[in-house]
């Protein structure tokens, strides 16, 4: 018996003799036999060790006394830790809007044909995506002794002077730290989409006579914030970490909250910390829910079939589950009906 199929001398084609499986294989009995899946031990053995180092951590961190979990629940809504939390949500929403929309003006300078504004823009984000965030916060945070006054007017003529320690309140001073460095990231963000809008739209609206702030309003901006929006609310994230440097200046965000604390009550550092990786991680989820959302919203016009939300996901599972209930319901329990 041979091992191989026996080839037809006809080329393919019309009269061509199909082909013949080897003598004693017969189709009805392979028909019959179970498909078994291909076996992976090594991912088994892996799953195994990795829910055995799930559970060690999970025993020690509920076991180990000195997690303070007590203490955590004292501390987690204590009238101190609101405030701080109040102060970062203040500083992060009003950062991240600042930002984003003085990111889009960057954008379009380093993309603009004048090349005073491109090579402005070019220079500002090469500055504060060079400079460390502490290091500006810091330099914002002694402007009053290299500037005591800051005006507005004509160089080397009459000008409107203020007090710069009048101007710069705690809250406008880290404001202000955060949105320098975060424009630089977030016009980057901005430019990396609307390059990656087809430059066949953009001449077509051109041939239609649409005007140049309709193109950008009506069609570039809109595509490109599908690619926008997932990259600038990981930017997002990361101010919120990044707003736990106020403390240095003398802000007292939820981090400084918590370091304040943690000196005045030192028994209960580990407790505190827990309570602000709490408060962080719940920041960072309602953030990544919104994303979800508005990446849903502009995937509209790229995708026929909308993914399910989480809401739907849970719906379909538990339609599932009781029409399974259903078709296992033996034939005999059911109520017969002429």
């Amino acid at each position: 018996m041979t091992n191989v199929l026996r080839r037809s001398s006809t080329p393919p084609g019309v009269g061509a003799e199909p082909p013949t499986l080897p003598e004693g294989i017969d189709l009805a009995r392979l028909s019959q036999r179970k498909v078994l899946p291909l076996r992976h031990p090594a991912q088994w053995v892996l799953t195994i060790v990795v829910l055995i180092l799930v559970v060690n951590f999970g025993q020690t961190l509920f076991t180990n006394p000195e997690w303070g979990w007590s203490k955590v629940g004292t501390w987690l809504f204590n009238p101190a830790i609101l405030a701080g939390i109040r102060l970062t949500i203040e500083a992060t929403l009003i950062s991240a809007v600042v930002s984003f929309v003085l990111g889009i003006v960057v954008a379009l300078a380093r993309l603009s044909r004048n090349p005073v504004l491109s090579t402005l823009s070019w220079l500002y984000v090469w500055v504060f995506r060079s400079l460390p965030l502490i290091l500006v916060l810091i330099f914002l945070y002694n402007l009053g002794n290299l500037y005591p006054s800051i005006g507005i007017g004509i160089p080397f003529g009459p000008q409107f002077e203020v007090k710069t320690v009048a101007v710069l309140s705690d809250l406008t001073l880290g404001v202000v730290g955060l949105s320098l460095a975060e424009i630089a990231f977030a016009s980057e963000i901005v430019r990396a989409g609307i390059l990656a809008v087809d430059q066949g739209q953009i001449e077509a609206s051109k041939a239609l006579g649409i005007s140049r702030r309709r193109q950008f309003t009506r069609i570039v901006l809109p595509q490109a914030l599908r690619s926008i929006v997932p990259a600038y609310v990981n930017q997002i994230v990361g101010l919120l970490k990044g707003s736990s440097l106020l403390f240095y200046v003398s802000l007292l965000d939820l981090f400084g909250v918590v370091q304040n604390l943690g000196s005045t009550y030192p028994t209960d550092v580990i407790p505190l910390l827990v309570v602000a990786s709490i408060w962080y991680l719940v920041f960072t989820s309602v953030i990544s829910v919104i994303q979800y959302y508005i990446e849903r919203h502009y995937a509209r016009g790229s995708l026929r079939v909308l993914p399910p939300t989480p809401l739907q996901r849970v719906r379909r599972f538990v339609v599932g589950l009781g029409r399974s209930d259903t078709a296992t319901t033996a034939p005999s329990d059911r109520k017969v009906t002429r």
